[in-house]
């Protein structure tokens, strides 16, 4: 169904990808050549240092449908992916790597799920899915990969594979309703929190992940591991307050108990610090089970927050679209 305004926006933020931009563009092109959607490419260029801006408004000058936008100084991948959220004006909005990485053939994949459930808000293409893959990605990218995704799986989101993929798609109601802070790569789990908690539903695809062909990886080891961790504290605070305090409890309660036969062994001595540890054992227990109970309230009263500020931007959005129609 093709109408008068932009179906599909595809964000693609760039830094120093001289060597694939173009290629990229044509394999976007060429996905949606006998498609009926109408399309627009927004590349962000995040402070690149080598020719790659130069490149792409090269390719902007003969391409209508490619828009060219970004920044003079390098801040990171969250920062692009916001700047190109602002200026996509498509119903449905995209996000994808410019190393190819993914085929861009998967996007159809990720839209066809969305117009098959109106129930359904963004999607995410998944490589660790059933059905999903990976070929030639590096061991070491991989492993961290797959390890943080599975610790993510097991302790925040039971029936989420892929948390930090940048593959996905988005109407753009979601993309509208959240406030985004992040400039680095953790702005694709601060999306999939703050989507959650606002009430946006999400499903998600196979999809094969790819070692890049030409280029070099981005990919950082302590980023990622610390985004991983800080996400898994962020949103199941109960589960690390929850460990801590339950060990220190049963220590504690342990510990306990090897006084008490000490005491009716007519054995134990009062000044022995094993009395005072025993007591601070047990007390910190209850005092750190005490901060997980109140963490879990304030993730509640966040979620509130969240779907408060969905509501309250969107009808902004709203109003704001009104008033440009007026005029």
């Amino acid at each position: 169904m093709i109408i008068d305004s932009i179906d599909v926006s595809i964000v693609v933020p760039v830094f120093n990808e001289s060597e694939n931009i173009a290629d990229t563009v044509e394999r976007l092109l060429v996905t949606f050549a006998s498609r009926p959607e109408r399309v627009e490419i927004v590349v962000v260029n995040d402070g690149c240092t080598d020719d790659t801006l130069a490149v792409a408004q090269r390719l902007a000058e003969h391409e209508p449908r490619l828009t060219v936008t970004g920044y003079a100084k390098n801040v990171g991948r969250g920062r692009a992916l916001r700047v190109g959220f602002g200026v996509a004006k498509g119903k449905f909005i995209v996000s994808i790597d410019a190393d190819l990485s993914y085929d861009p053939v998967y996007i159809l994949d990720l839209l066809d799920a969305l117009y098959a459930s109106p129930e359904v808000d963004f999607v995410l293409g998944s490589p660790y899915m059933p059905g999903g893959g990976t070929e030639g990605v590096a061991a070491d990218r991989l492993f961290i990969s797959r390890l943080g995704n599975w610790v993510l799986r097991t302790l925040v989101y039971q029936d989420i594979y892929t948390f930090t993929g940048i593959f996905r798609a988005y109407r753009r109601e979601v993309l509208d309703a959240l406030e985004l802070e992040a400039d680095d790569k953790e702005l694709h789990l601060e999306i999939l929190s703050r989507a959650l908690a606002a009430g946006y539903r999400l499903k998600e695809v196979p999809a094969i992940l790819r070692n890049r062909r030409k280029g070099t990886s981005k990919f950082r080891f302590r980023g990622t591991a610390i985004s991983h961790l800080l996400f898994s504290f962020y949103e199941r605070p109960m589960v690390v307050f929850g460990l801590i305090g339950i060990i220190l409890l049963v220590s504690g309660l342990l510990s306990g108990g090897y006084v008490t036969m000490l005491r009716f062994q007519g054995t134990l001595n009062p000044v022995r610090p094993l009395v005072t540890f025993t007591a601070i054992l047990f007390l910190s227990g209850l005092q750190i089970l005490a901060f997980g109970f109140i963490a879990l309230q304030i993730g509640i009263l966040r979620r509130e927050l969240y779907k408060i500020q969905r509501e309250n931007r969107l009808l902004a959005r709203q109003i704001q679209q009104i008033l440009i129609e007026k005029k």
